[in-house]
């Protein structure tokens, strides 16, 4: 029976857009950005800022070596946001509801500073609620200092939780994720991105 439901954040929650981040980085005169950026893990100076060897601020510095000129916070953070495509209510109103009929509903996430400043704010929603008013507990790459698709992050999650993986749905839109995650003994659902998953899921939890 399925007890707790972890949701990735971008191309789940969000409906992801990397055509429109790579143009924003290269607006800023990174001319390789497409090599740079990545769907699902990030590598190279990107990985290091969601994998939380790096700052934000520290980041900024490092991309203005890249591109020979100083760039600021508020340009970095607007060329990362070129990912956030759309946030579809049917997405939050289906968390919410899931919530109320009893189920733990939590975020795990490769991410970084940049992208949840934005998700941490009143603008979120648009309607002056932040991601922590859609889930019980957040997990992020940087903050913890791991990413998928390592097991590791799955099982920090777990032992965190203290849930059992056989009780847990993982959704995501990364192949290599649910992979991982389907392995240690999660359900798993792997939409793509920008589908509407809700009824998936709920013949996923109705199956059980």
């Amino acid at each position: 029976m399925i007890k707790t439901i972890v949701f990735d954040f971008g191309g789940v929650i969000i409906t992801l857009d990397q055509q429109q981040a790579i143009q924003r980085f290269e607006q800023l005169g990174l001319t390789n950005a497409a090599e740079m950026l990545d769907p699902y893990t990030q590598h190279g100076l990107f990985g290091d800022l969601e994998i939380g060897k790096i700052s934000g601020e520290e980041f900024r510095q490092e991309l203005s070596k890249l591109v020979g000129r100083e760039v600021s916070y508020d340009e970095c953070r607007h060329a990362w946001l070129g990912y956030h495509k759309e946030l579809p209510k049917r997405n939050l109103q289906f968390l919410r509801k899931l919530r109320a009929e009893g189920y733990r509903v939590i975020m795990l996430s490769n991410t970084n500073e940049f992208m949840q400043s934005w998700a941490e704010s009143t603008e979120f929603d648009g309607e002056g609620h932040g991601i922590r008013d859609y889930f019980d507990a957040i997990y992020r790459s940087y903050e913890v200092k791991m990413m998928k698709p390592a097991d590791m992050f799955f099982r920090h999650v777990l032992t965190q939780e203290k849930i059992f993986p056989s009780e847990t749905l993982f959704v995501d839109d990364g192949p290599r994720n649910v992979a991982v995650a389907s392995q240690i003994g999660f359900r798993t659902f792997c939409p793509e991105n920008g589908s509407d998953w809700t009824n998936d899921i709920y013949a996923l939890l109705n199956a059980k």
